[in-house]
Parts: structure tokens; C-alpha cells; sequence
């Protein structure tokens, strides 16, 4: 994965853009070398939404199986952010 300074970051933007949503390319954006973001194309983004929510799937069976206590589901997704109360 190449590593990029913030600075070069911002001149380079454009075609760092370019590299990552058509070339599949990983960026990681550094200042003062260290790492602290990181440029991945949407495709990239959505795969690693999906493995959280699997994460977070798989963590909520093992606390309902260890558990006898009923939660409301819809209590339970505005507690983890996934709706808000008004929805």
C-alpha cells in the first residue's frame, strides 16, 4: 500500500482520486510519518461496512446466547446507531 504525506496529498489530490476509484488502488495518507488516514474506493468502503456488520451480528448472537433477558430489536438499533428514534 503506498503512503502518501498530507502535503503531497493535497497537490496530488486529483489524481489520487483517480488511482483509487478506477485503479483499485490503497492509499494511506501520512503526517510527520505517521499513518493517519487512509483513501479506498467505495467498492472498498462498502466491503468493509458489510464485515462490521457481520462482526457486530455475530457479537449480538453470542450475547443473546448467553442471556435470557429480552431486549426490543428496535431499541437495540437505536442504541447501535443503526435508526434513530424517530424512525
Amino acid at each position: 500500500m503506498r503512503r502518501v504525506s498530507a502535503t503531497d496529498a493535497k497537490r496530488e489530490f486529483s489524481e489520487m482520486l483517480n488511482r483509487v476509484a478506477f485503479g483499485g488502488e490503497r492509499l494511506l495518507l501520512q503526517r510527520h510519518d505517521k499513518d493517519i488516514a487512509a483513501l479506498v474506493s467505495i467498492d472498498d468502503l462498502r466491503l468493509l461496512q458489510q464485515l462490521e456488520d457481520r462482526v457486530d451480528a455475530e457479537a449480538a448472537r453470542e450475547a443473546l446466547a448467553e442471556s435470557d433477558e429480552l431486549v426490543d430489536y428496535s431499541r437495540v438499533r437505536v442504541e447501535l446507531g443503526i435508526e434513530s428514534e424517530s424512525d
